[in-house]
């Protein structure tokens, strides 16, 4: 009795072998859409806010200085220092900053891009803004040694339109990685053997008597 279950277990993977190529990767490909599209649904919208920040010279600095310092800020940006401030115009913890707040500098001028992300726009607009402020008043406690001060160069909007990929570009995905996984595994799948193949019947062997006919006849 323990020998049917096996052997309906290699019947089945047989005939799963056996299913031609294009099957299974569309298959992959219908799955994988699905479950992309799905997600897309499921997952609320996230928007993006984004203030700017600019590096100012003093008389007795240069503008090459307002750039290293534009660089320098742009990293301090999302320390502790700068955002345990920040949490209070923004009004939410500093670990919700930390996971929601991005900077970007460049190198040919002396600004600082500040984002926030939320699943809420006008949280991304108000964290946005709380980090530029709190940076802003961070470089002019140290402006007297830096001889650097930073000027809101522009306040963050509200946005009108989600960042997060929209269900369509999440079912394509979908379904690129689902029929690339099935192409692996089509690949990576044991090639057939003899042994699945149908049983090749034995060879015949002439009994005694067609023998003897034969050596008669010769």
């Amino acid at each position: 009795m323990t020998d049917i279950p096996t052997r309906q277990r290699r019947l089945s993977l047989a005939r799963v072998r056996r299913l031609p190529s294009w099957s299974v990767l569309a298959t992959g490909t219908l799955v994988g859409g699905l479950l992309g599209g799905a997600y897309g649904m499921v997952k609320p919208p996230t928007y993006t806010a984004t203030s700017y920040v600019i590096a100012v010279p003093t008389s007795k600095s240069t503008p090459d200085s307002a750039l290293g310092f534009a660089q320098a800020y742009g990293r301090v940006a999302t320390q502790l220092a700068v955002l345990g401030d920040a949490q209070v115009w923004a009004g939410v913890p500093v670990r919700t900053l930390q996971h929601s707040v991005r900077t970007a500098t460049s190198p040919d001028a002396p600004m600082v891009a500040v984002s926030a992300t939320s699943s809420h726009s006008d949280l991304a607009v108000d964290m946005a803004n709380a980090v530029s402020r709190a940076l802003t008043r961070h470089a002019d406690h140290s402006k007297g040694s830096t001889q650097v001060r930073l000027v809101q160069f522009s306040r963050a909007v509200k946005p009108t339109e989600p960042t997060s990929a929209s269900p369509a570009v999440t079912a394509l995905v979908g379904a690129s990685a689902g029929g690339l996984l099935c192409g692996l595994a089509l690949l990576a799948r044991p090639r057939r053997t003899g042994q699945d193949d149908d049983p090749v019947p034995a060879a015949s062997v002439p009994g005694p008597a067609a023998a003897a006919d034969a050596r008669g006849q010769r």
